[in-house]
């Protein structure tokens, strides 16, 4: 039986889940690792591809690319949604956080 389109993991999703999935691998491969070093390795590979990926069409005119036009449109696009996703993961605020109350 095929899954609904409602119920597949998005393509976003399985992008997400593969990042995760590889920084785990890393880790496991690696015990000694420093895991702050793994994840910023993972994160520029990750902005070097969503810039390759946001790059304007060669028409200066095209109305779709009128977002990402220009490096600092491009910047702070990637900005916004850096924020974004990083203020919806489980993981923005830490119990261990210096600014979280202590009962």
């Amino acid at each position: 039986m095929m899954d609904s389109p409602e119920n597949e993991p998005s393509l976003f999703d399985d992008a997400a889940a593969a990042v995760v999935d590889l920084g785990n691998r890393l880790m496991d491969q690696n015990r000694d690792a420093d895991p702050w070093d793994v994840a910023s390795g993972l994160l520029a590979g990750a902005i070097q591809y969503w810039l390759y990926a946001h790059q304007p069409c060669p028409d200066p005119y095209c109305e779709s690319c009128a977002e990402v036009a220009t490096a600092e449109q491009r910047m702070k696009l990637l900005q916004e949604e850096i924020r974004e996703f990083a203020e919806e993961s489980d993981y923005y605020h830490s119990p261990t956080d210096s600014n979280v109350g202590r009962a």
